[in-house]
């Protein structure tokens, strides 16, 4: 009950003071309250910038490339990411290149890893993936695949620097065997035998 009468004193005094109805004086109220909240947004200085986590600590710079002359493939394969403090190579067409900034690609566990520490050569020409291709033999490749390495050793002359070359196995030689006398006289006989049962 003291309520009631609390509401009928407050609605009085409301008509008294201000000439309006309940209703109209807290509609008042409530759109005046409104307004002050957005010319008090206009005018406030604006809240100072927050600041970004650092969770993350900050990827070291890459050493610059190493410049290694002239390898032979087996120690181009020391190169091939399983070391994270050596720089990550791979060579095309005897040329080595230092794929270290692309680590995601070429490092352990990117789409590309097989390439690193190889000549990928054949690999890259013929788009293949098969641990037989991954190697520097060009030969028997089709001009297709030799337009296809072409632009792969372009994009990777452009985007990473050259560190080395791949050494060349020696020749072998292909000498004649010596043939004896004796074999000689063995098989002149044989021919003639041969020659004679026809």
């Amino acid at each position: 009950m003291a309520v009631a009468e609390l509401w009928e004193t407050l609605k009085q005094a409301i008509l008294a003071y201000t000439g309006l109805s309940p209703t109209a004086f807290f509609t008042a109220v409530a759109v005046a309250a409104a307004l002050y909240h957005v010319v008090s947004g206009i005018f406030a200085p604006p809240p100072p910038p927050r600041q970004r986590p650092r969770e993350e600590p900050e990827a070291e710079p890459l050493p610059p490339p190493v410049q290694l002359g002239e390898v032979d493939e087996e120690e181009l394969r020391q190169y091939d990411g399983s070391d994270p403090k050596k720089p990550l190579l791979m060579a095309i067409k005897g040329q080595i290149y230092d794929v270290t900034q692309s680590r995601m690609f070429y490092g352990p566990g990117g789409p590309y890893a097989l390439f690193a520490g190889k000549d990928a050569s054949r690999a890259l020409a013929k788009m293949s993936f098969e641990p037989q291709d991954l190697n520097g033999d060009t030969s028997g490749l089709g001009p297709f695949e030799l337009d296809a390495l072409q632009d792969w050793e372009y994009k990777f002359m452009s985007k990473y620097v050259k560190v080395g070359t791949i050494k060349k196995a020696p020749a072998t030689e292909h000498k004649p065997r010596e043939v004896s006398s004796e074999e000689v006289k063995e098989k002149e006989a044989t021919a003639d035998a041969v020659s004679a049962e026809s």
